[in-house]
């Protein structure tokens, strides 16, 4: 694994800026050029647990909501090619939708951070330093997203931060030796950043006391027509990369890293994203859509950009940049028509698409993959943007 320095860091946002319990809506209006981050109380679980939500706005148009349960981002609005501010993340209006069992049951994982390892590990277990460890098996044989209780259903420390014209929330929370399987006691930072540029910046550090594994990345799943608009298939997508990783029937890399070129997975120059998505290619025929990890043209360490994606109705465009090697792209193959999102529209199959910055998916077991292997004394430091404008 490669180790970024940090960028420039947040200092602690003053308290003055936080406005507690206050409606989300009361984030400074657009085109006040004025950052502002509220509070209000979101529900709470069973045991009594408070969940809050924060809204960071730009007052240029841009605001992000996140919740302390699974620091998921809730809602995500940015302007269209007329100004006009609309939700391009996939979410539920209330704490419920997320609790809910059919939610449990299809697990998307909408807007969530993931962790201790994002994707898929293989078998559900890896050996390291000569030790076996064994996960929670909750993808078949593999587990996925960091088991049956990962980052995403846990309840995170929230404290608001402010940079040079930008603001922010810093989440953090302590992963305990041995949950989920995992070795080691891994202390987590993820910070969301919203900038005047309107972008969302995701910055994730983290320490440990042992030998571990760690690959964290957010789940948002995007709809730049808007949220509850219908499929993503005419989304133009561009990925910058000319290799991906293969995989078997179980969507578990091979551990090969083949050439995009010839195959419906190229997107090296802009293709929309329904083209090909219904072609019998035997990789796509295994996920029924898109699901495989992208080995980007990196030239060196640093923020590279990873993709760019065009709507034509709206004129929005969303940049990817990432410090990582690897980029999952997930056409929301099995969205199923079972949830009711913030705009009361059901979300079926291809309404949203994921681009996860990543390590590779198995690398513990994968030799030949980057590095996702962390020790005391290292800080595990990423940083991927979500960079917004419209054509």
């Amino acid at each position: 694994m490669r180790f970024f320095p940090p960028l420039a860091g947040a200092a602690v946002l003053a308290a003055a800026l936080l406005t507690a319990s206050t409606p989300a809506t009361a984030g400074a209006p657009p085109g006040t050029g004025r950052p502002q981050i509220t509070r209000e109380p979101f529900g709470a679980l069973a045991d009594g647990t408070r969940i809050d939500r924060y809204t960071l706005s730009n007052g240029r148009g841009m605001r992000v909501r996140v919740l302390t349960y699974g620091g998921i981002v809730q809602s995500l609005d940015v302007p269209d090619r007329s100004g006009r501010p609309g939700n391009v993340a996939l979410g539920f209006g209330s704490l419920p939708g997320y609790l809910s069992d059919a939610y449990v049951k299809a697990n998307p994982y909408f807007g969530a951070i993931i962790g201790r390892y994002g994707n898929r590990i293989g078998g559900a277990r890896f050996t390291l330093d000569g030790r076996e460890h064994r996960l929670a098996a909750n993808d078949g044989s593999n587990s996925l997203h960091g088991g049956a209780a990962g980052f995403d259903k846990r309840v995170w420390q929230a404290e608001p931060v402010q940079g040079d014209g930008t603001v922010g929330l810093r989440l953090t929370r302590t992963s305990p030796a041995g949950e989920e399987g995992y070795p080691g006691t891994l202390k987590t930072t993820v910070t969301y950043t919203v900038t005047p540029r309107d972008e969302l910046r995701i910055g994730y550090r983290a320490t440990t006391d042992e030998p571990t594994v760690v690959n964290l990345t957010n789940h948002t799943y995007f709809n730049l027509a808007g949220e509850g608009s219908g499929d993503v298939y005419g989304h133009r997508l561009q990925i910058d990369a000319s290799r991906y990783t293969p995989v078997d029937s179980t969507l578990i890399p091979t551990g090969e890293v083949a050439p995009v070129r010839g195959t419906p997975l190229d997107f090296t120059r802009p293709q929309a994203i329904g083209d090909r998505i219904r072609e019998g290619h035997p990789q796509l025929l295994i996920g029924q859509g898109y699901d495989h990890n992208y080995v980007l043209d990196r030239r060196g360490p640093g923020l590279v950009r990873a993709a760019r994606v065009t709507e034509p109705r709206s004129g929005r465009v969303m940049d990817v940049l990432t410090t990582e090697p690897g980029l999952q792209f997930y056409s929301g193959n099995f969205l199923a028509g079972t949830l009711v999102g913030t705009s009361g529209k059901a979300y079926r199959q291809g309404d949203g698409f994921c681009l996860e910055t990543q390590h590779f998916p198995d690398s513990p077991n994968k030799p030949g993959f980057p590095s996702t292997t962390l020790r005391p004394g290292q800080v595990y430091d990423t940083t991927t943007v979500y960079a917004f404008s419209a054509r």
